[in-house]
């Protein structure tokens, strides 16, 4: 699939969902059950009560697939940067961590999303996060400036998951920490599944296996790549969920091919620092 394809399809995916605030990502038509609050969703994923309670009403679009916030052991006066900042979930909860002395910079190539974000942050009156317009594979943010780069599963989305690890780690300043959660595979998806667009747009169709996930980190230049957390996706979720068998057979996906995906799709937490010198 053509990359400006995929991210003409991700963009229009993610302008619906910030437009009808519906699940998305790693709580998809595909990935998760919809009769969870988003509420209760993020806190499967890893927000506790205390964050999800911190943040504007409207903030949590339950787009991600794990916190990235948990692992970014982020300072007061830092400047963080997220990688498609959707609503602005992960920015809030990563401004109130830097404190006003730093400074949070969300991106996202999706002009709705931007608008609910920025609404936002005028809900929040936080005076220390920005949301820019633009591709996570062309960041608009100078070099050397970010003291740690968060994403939630947005980086699976890319067409060119190495240029975005590459921009990542040239706009962090040396000592800087890659710090993200994503969605990784132990093998290839069937052929159904990765060419559905609602399956890209879900996560599922745009991921790599992981262990070629973390060399793209490596060619980068990132130093101490490792995996902090790893939740696979249970094989009763996969073979058992009435709204996963339902969209399944929208997708034209067989039970044959959800056994083979059984094991296969894992939430992931990475972490990687760029050398000092």
């Amino acid at each position: 699939m053509r990359e400006d394809k995929v991210r003409k399809m991700v963009r229009e995916g993610y302008a619906k969902v910030a437009k009808e605030q519906a699940c998305s990502c790693g709580s998809s038509d595909v990935c998760c059950d919809k009769s969870d609050t988003q509420r209760e969703y993020s806190k499967k994923i890893g927000y506790s009560d205390e964050e999800l309670d911190s943040i504007p009403a409207g903030a949590d679009l339950s787009l991600g697939c794990g916190n990235p916030i948990a692992i970014a052991s982020l300072r007061e006066g830092e400047t963080v940067l997220d990688l498609g900042s959707g609503g602005g979930f992960d920015c809030f909860l990563a401004a109130k961590k830097v404190g006003e002395t730093g400074k949070v910079i969300g991106v996202d190539m999706t002009p709705e999303m931007l608008d609910k974000a920025r609404e936002n942050a005028r809900k929040s009156r936080r005076k220390n996060v920005e949301f820019r317009l633009g591709e996570i594979e062309n960041l608009p943010v100078a070099d050397n400036t970010v003291d740690a780069v968060i994403s939630n599963c947005v980086i699976n989305l890319s067409p060119n998951k190495q240029r975005v690890f590459e921009e990542a780690f040239r706009v962090l300043k040396p000592g800087g920490r890659l710090m993200i959660s994503d969605i990784v595979l132990d093998k290839k998806l069937p052929e159904s599944v990765k060419e559905n667009v609602r399956a890209y747009v879900g996560c599922v169709a745009g991921a790599v296996k992981k262990r070629e996930y973390l060399k793209m980190i490596e060619k980068a230049g990132f130093k101490e790549v490792k995996v902090i957390d790893e939740t696979r996706f249970p094989a009763e979720f996969m073979l058992d969920d009435p709204n996963v068998k339902t969209q399944a057979e929208k997708l034209g996906v067989s039970h044959d091919e959800l056994k083979q995906m059984v094991g296969i799709v894992s939430s992931v937490k990475v972490y990687g620092k760029k050398p000092i010198s």
